[in-house]
């Protein structure tokens, strides 16, 4: 645990880097600080925090910079999350409103972009009532089968399988029974999720052809969505002057899998959720921070919209923009 002094120095001191993007010392701390103390107290506490890795201390400067503990420790437990200023909820709520889902996602990414100079991201609502019907399996050479994929909502959609072996038509049949007997009716989140550890029971002989197919079946009910949106993305040039970090991080726009990935799983957090550099897992967002919320249609959480941006932002002013626009794009989603 931190002293309320070191907490508050902390505080001070990821504050003034955010606001001028320049190692801070211990001048600044002591004209910033309300507590009257000596500068050998302030190098004190500071050779204390970055001892516990809160800060570190580029070596062209005697000052210090947040590390992303630091931010982390800050945005949990010393941040003062600023209301939305008045002009900001305004545009929101003028752009952001009732229409077709592409309309809506697509307003909302650049809206989250315009308002905080960062990218905007917005994961498009996933089909509703998509669930697979049923599947049939069929031969058409030795290590080629075709998947036909029938969903819910009478979408019929066809897939080539390449197998490692060759399979009998009466296998096919095993193969399809078992999965109309234990998947139809799931929807694409709950079909995805129990594939794994479901299928090692199964006979060895059909092992490998359910697995593919459960995969591919997943894969192609999810199709029928929009991934996502992502506005200002030339935004973050200016914040890193790594190349290939700045290569890796729009071939991670273009690609999107890793990324949508990652926003899929904050939909299940309680109201805005924080990713600081690293706790990403993603080598080209290290020195970037993800703030996002999720956002519902009908009270079912079906997407997530977000900002990413540097790792030294105004979390106090983005972490309400993000809020009120999850919120903004639920209304809207839901009233179209």
């Amino acid at each position: 645990m931190l002293s309320d002094r070191a907490q508050s120095l902390l505080k001070i001191l990821v504050e003034r880097y955010i606001a001028e993007g320049q190692p801070v010392g211990s001048r600044s701390l002591s004209k910033f600080s309300a507590m009257e103390l000596s500068p050998a107290t302030i190098r004190n506490v500071m050779a204390d925090l970055e001892e516990m890795g809160f800060v570190a201390s580029p070596h062209t400067s005697a000052g210090r910079v947040p590390t992303p503990k630091g931010y982390r420790f800050f945005v949990d437990t010393l941040l003062t999350v600023q209301p939305i200023e008045e002009v900001e909820r305004q545009q929101l709520s003028e752009r952001v409103v009732p229409a077709d889902p592409h309309r809506v996602v697509t307003a909302a990414s650049q809206l989250l972009s315009d308002l905080t100079h960062f990218a905007g991201v917005v994961v498009a609502p996933r089909r509703r009532g998509a669930a697979l019907r049923h599947v049939e399996f069929f031969r058409l050479s030795d290590n080629r089968v075709l998947l036909i994929i029938v969903a819910s909502d009478g979408e019929v959609q066809n897939r080539v399988l390449v197998t490692d072996r060759t399979y009998s038509p009466s296998q096919l049949v095993q193969a399809a029974n078992y999965i109309n007997q234990h998947y139809a009716g799931l929807d694409i989140d709950v079909l995805h999720g129990r594939i794994r550890g479901e299928l090692v029971d199964l006979h060895r002989d059909i092992q490998g052809l359910m697995q593919a197919a459960v995969e591919a079946g997943s894969d192609a009910l999810k199709e029928g969505r929009e991934d996502m949106v992502i506005s200002g993305g030339r935004n973050l040039l200016d914040i890193s002057s790594d190349l290939q970090r700045l290569r890796g991080l729009f071939d991670l726009f273009e690609t999107k899998t890793q990324l949508l990935d990652l926003l899929e799983k904050s939909e299940g957090a309680d109201g805005v959720k924080i990713f600081i550099g690293g706790e990403s897992q993603l080598v080209p967002l290290d020195e970037f921070s993800i703030v996002t919320a999720p956002y519902e249609v009908d009270g079912k959480v079906v997407g997530t919209v977000g900002v990413i941006g540097p790792t030294r932002m105004a979390y106090e002013r983005v972490i309400p923009i993000v809020d009120v626009t999850a919120k903004l794009v639920s209304s809207a989603l839901s009233q179209s």
